[in-house]
């Protein structure tokens, strides 16, 4: 479990695979879909799930490169990880205010 932790430890860095979940993005794509991180964090992120087996970084030959991040075999075992991070959040989150959560859906699924 430490282990697990240790690979998605950092703030965004669920959003981060969870983007990567959906397929394979360029550095341009997860910018978009993530705005609210800044190029320093998604960078680090990218390059701490790529020291933990999760990311892989695929740099295609041309000018200018084109470089494309996917999630590993390693890294698609996380999707039911972060699905039952989720789940266990938003039943705690009801079960704190006791009403129905306006997060009811999951992002993942």
């Amino acid at each position: 479990m430490e282990i697990t932790l240790a690979a998605l430890h950092g703030r965004w860095t669920t959003l981060v695979v969870r983007e990567l979940l959906r397929g394979d993005r360029s550095y341009s794509e997860l910018r978009l879909a993530l705005p609210m991180l800044s190029d320093k964090v998604l960078s680090d992120r990218l390059a701490q799930l790529g020291e933990a087996g999760v990311v892989e970084r695929d740099r295609r030959p041309g000018w200018p490169p084109r470089v494309r991040y996917a999630l590993t075999p390693s890294g698609h075992r996380l999707g039911p990880v972060l699905q039952a991070l989720w789940d266990w959040g938003a039943e705690a989150s009801t079960r704190d205010t006791g009403a129905e959560s306006s997060c009811a859906t999951s992002p993942l699924r």
